[in-house]
């Protein structure tokens, strides 16, 4: 079922199309708010209008992507993706709709093959790297994924997933970073032999182009679709309207393409706007990153507030003065976070609410009126409001469910028990507590699911987390509640302390007096376990369903 306004679909493979929620259970979503969104036409293919448009708007020369030493122009940039288009289409029978799994970390090369696919019509299914096959195989059936493009050193599980798919994953070929190795790789060398040129597949504005993958942190992983129009809609919002993109930028950051927060920052902003992005060979620690925006002069980095907790300790001695633009997104920006960064580097953090589901973030502030301890309010083309149960708009100061709306909006693929959770009258619930201030900006409270109810009391875990951080021994914590037969639950902490810092019974009794100081006694955790490391997705969202589970069973 297609979108009204979008034109025919160019997807003769209708497997996406025909498992989108039924229209009735969608979002209202919003085309009106901004005139960028107004002048979106019926057919448009974001592949081409992020690569070939910008190249075509004098920017076919100018730099797009770095890794090494190497550094691609946009029009390099282009004629690769087009000879890969060349080999989805001539030598694997890829015919538009088909879904393509693509498994890399962050390289050109996953760049190129990501525009491959869209222009030639197919959808685009980005995995994170560290997926086992296990994992992988669960996308695969999900998506029902006929091909697959993988980063060579990765086919082992990749291999193993498609051995258990029963001959669904037909096609599966072989990429190095840079594309330049046929001697080893498959599609290195079917690209090679491939002539640049390609008739970009003319897709509707609301044909799908993208399945992306929740990240994991409240369960097993789901399935959201977002249509070429949706990928365009978030760079002409919270970009364009905030300042956040220029020719002159360049990006850096460690959020996987598989995650939209890293297909926006790393890929889409900048390419909207004619800017570039360094991609770095592995995973990048904290000192390395702060290393790396002095040697390369980086303007603008997206990573999780944990990164830049970990920055704000060691940013002393290094030549930042090119880094301009920070955005912290995927968990609440702490606001001692915020001030250790700030008062390191001088640098506002653009802390950005933002949700798989929705694609990007709808609730943030311009650098300028960022507000520390407070996410800003919704951004340009959205609208965000705090209701009750009901549904009904909550007065400033009293804390309730998020609902938001705009150009971008949730639907899930083939789950209609979970759309109906998400989508309420017309209005997406990402899941998170939030209260107003009396300026409309919009304060975190919980995730839903990370309000702990003890002895009658409701207790919101970041906000004692928050306080925990504040403690010059705490490096970083989490806290849930953990069951308990006289209070329900009681507020538990997992501590992981900074390198000196005595794990002994003195030192939890300390942080505890100190939360007790800081925030109301009730809230102070009433156990604390100290822990060499906590469980995170790649992109270092804390997994806090992974300690309630862990509680939950006794261990």
């Amino acid at each position: 079922m297609a979108e009204p306004g979008g034109g025919p679909s160019a997807h003769p493979d209708r497997f996406a199309a025909e498992n989108l929620p039924p229209g009735e259970l969608w979002p209202v979503f919003d085309y009106d708010s901004l005139p960028e969104l107004r002048a979106y036409p019926a057919r448009m293919n974001c592949g081409a209008i992020l690569l070939d448009g910008t190249a075509a708007a004098g920017h076919r020369d100018r730099s797009v992507l770095h890794f090494d030493d190497t550094t691609w122009s946009y029009g390099a940039l282009q004629d690769l993706a087009e000879r890969i288009a060349r080999v989805l289409v001539e030598d694997c029978g890829l015919v538009p709709g088909n879904r393509v799994l693509l498994r890399s970390a962050n390289t050109p090369m996953l760049v190129a093959c990501w525009f491959a696919v869209l222009k030639a019509g197919g959808i685009c299914v980005t995995t994170m790297q560290l997926l086992r096959a296990r994992e992988l195989v669960h996308i695969v059936e999900k998506a029902q994924v006929s091909h697959a493009l993988c980063e060579l050193s990765l086919m082992g599980e990749m291999e193993a997933a498609r051995d258990r798919t029963g001959g669904l994953l037909r096609h599966l070929l072989t990429f190095t970073p840079l594309g330049d190795r046929p001697d080893r790789a498959s599609l290195d060398r079917a690209a090679e032999q491939k002539q640049a040129g390609f008739g970009n597949c003319d897709t509707a504005a609301d044909d799908i182009a993208l399945i992306a993958f929740t990240s994991g942190t409240t369960g097993n992983p789901k399935a959201t679709m977002h249509f070429h129009r949706d990928v365009i809609a978030m760079c002409d919002c919270f970009p364009r309207y905030f300042d956040m993109s220029a020719p002159d930028d360049v990006f850096a950051g460690t959020p996987p393409l598989a995650f939209t927060f890293g297909l926006g920052g790393l890929t889409a902003f900048p390419m909207r706007f004619g800017a570039s992005t360094r991609f770095f060979p592995g995973p990048m620690a904290p000192e390395e990153m702060i290393e790396a925006v002095a040697r390369y002069r980086i303007t603008s980095l997206y990573t999780a507030p944990t990164a830049f907790r970990a920055m704000a300790d060691i940013a002393g001695g290094h030549d930042l003065s090119s880094l301009a633009k920070c955005v912290s997104a995927g968990e609440t920006l702490p606001k001692a976070t915020w001030e250790a960064f700030h008062d390191a580097t001088g640098i506002p953090i653009v802390d950005g609410l933002g949700s798989t589901e929705m694609l990007h973030i709808f609730v943030s502030a311009p650098r300028e009126e960022m507000r520390a301890g407070l996410t800003g309010r919704a951004i340009p083309g959205y609208r965000a409001r705090v209701v009750d149960e009901a549904g009904n708009t909550l007065p400033a100061g009293e804390p309730g469910l998020l609902a938001v709306r705009g150009p971008t909006g949730c639907r899930y693929l083939d789950d209609i028990e979970r759309q109906q959770v998400y989508v309420r009258d017309g209005w997406n619930y990402p899941g998170d507590v939030y209260e107003t201030d009396a300026d409309g900006y919009f304060r975190y409270v919980a995730r839903a699911d990370d309000m702990i109810i003890s002895a009658g009391y409701n207790i919101s875990g970041p906000e004692v987390e928050a306080a925990l951080l504040d403690h010059p021994a705490v490096a970083e914590c989490a806290v849930i509640g953990k069951p308990d037969a006289a209070r329900t639950n009681i507020v538990k902490a997992f501590v992981v302390l900074r390198d000196g810092a005595d794990a002994g019974v003195e030192t939890a009794r300390r942080l505890q007096d100190f939360v007790k100081a800081e925030i109301a006694p009730y809230k102070y955790p009433r156990e604390i376990e100290f822990v060499g490391d906590l469980p995170k997705t790649e992109t270092g969202k804390m997994q806090r369903f992974r300690l309630r589970e862990q509680e939950a069973s006794g261990g």
